[in-house]
């Protein structure tokens, strides 16, 4: 009993002591290159952002990297230039000849070449995407975790052939649902690799109602995801095996659970990137991926 009480006691001043701001003094490293290079095949502007990495506690926004080399080739020797549209914002236009960005089953090379005469590269192959059938609505009675609510699903099949990767993008009255706790990836039809199980078949339920947000009023109470009225628009993007790593370490990086859980939670690591120093050892973070996207959407009446 008395061990008991000087357990309870240790967290009573545990949690106490988490009140207390702590100023932590870090050693700022030299800033890196941040490239942001999601680009797709469909018929629209393709931008590529470039910043630089700035210290952990700063309040604004990244530095741009300006005045570079932006590219992307294919195994063909086909190559699509990005112009500089703002600082640190390049993008590729599609052209009455050219409407759309890539070929499912190729491999392309990103390259930037800063102004100081960096070169970075980096490697992605567009892979094969399934059709999105539909996106319906389904009612659900209150539960101990939500209320009334309207659920969205969409409806989709993997095609045959393990170790298809997939990020599932969606957009809720035409806004990107863009928080970590947002991001819902797929490997073939389910969560996670494994023995081919999943392959072929229907997106695992997991998957088809990622697309449902998280929903809270003023005073943190969660609300029904969606209600009459609004829309959903459902994108499937086709990702590589690096990308598919690369978005579930960021998913565990930043949807932190805060608080006493983080006592248990996985360590802060490093997220991993594809893009390499050709010219140099200087790192660089960041991801490039080049997906085929098909969508679909609909309207809760």
């Amino acid at each position: 009993m008395m061990k008991t009480k000087a357990w309870l006691l240790f967290l009573a001043g545990l949690c106490l002591a988490c009140e207390d701001e702590i100023n932590v003094d870090l050693e700022e490293g030299d800033p890196l290159l941040v490239v942001d290079a999601w680009v797709t095949n469909k018929p629209e502007e393709q931008v590529i952002l470039l910043s630089l990495t700035q210290s952990y506690f700063a309040e604004e926004t990244a530095p741009p990297v300006t005045g570079a080399i932006v590219s992307l080739s294919d195994d063909a020797g086909t190559r699509y230039s990005f112009t500089e549209r703002e600082a640190g914002e390049y993008v590729w236009s599609p052209t009455a000849t050219v409407a759309t960005l890539g070929e499912v089953g190729d491999n392309y090379r990103l390259s930037v070449e800063t102004r100081e005469g960096e070169i970075y590269e980096a490697e992605s192959t567009m892979n094969r995407v399934p059709s999105v059938d539909s996106v319906t609505f389904r009612f659900e009675e209150e539960t101990l975790f939500l209320p009334d609510s309207w659920l969205a699903e969409f409806w989709a099949r993997d095609p045959v052939g393990i170790g298809d990767t997939y990020w599932i993008r969606a957009f809720k009255n035409g806004v990107f649902l863009n928080l970590p706790s947002d991001i819902t990836i797929a490997y073939d039809a389910g969560v996670s690799a494994g023995d081919g199980e999943t392959d072929g078949k229907v997106f695992l339920l997991p998957i088809r109602r990622g697309i449902n947000p998280d929903v809270e009023d003023e005073d943190g109470d969660q609300l029904s995801p969606y209600d009459p009225g609004d829309s959903v628009y459902v994108e499937i993007h086709s990702i590589t095996h690096e990308a598919f790593d690369y978005l579930t370490e960021l998913s565990i990086q930043t949807d932190r659970p805060g608080g006493f859980a983080e006592l248990f939670a996985e360590p802060l690591a490093n997220v991993p990137t594809n893009v390499s120093h050709v010219n140099g050892n200087k790192p660089a973070v960041g991801f490039f991926n080049i997906a085929a996207v098909n969508g679909n959407g609909s309207r809760l009446e």
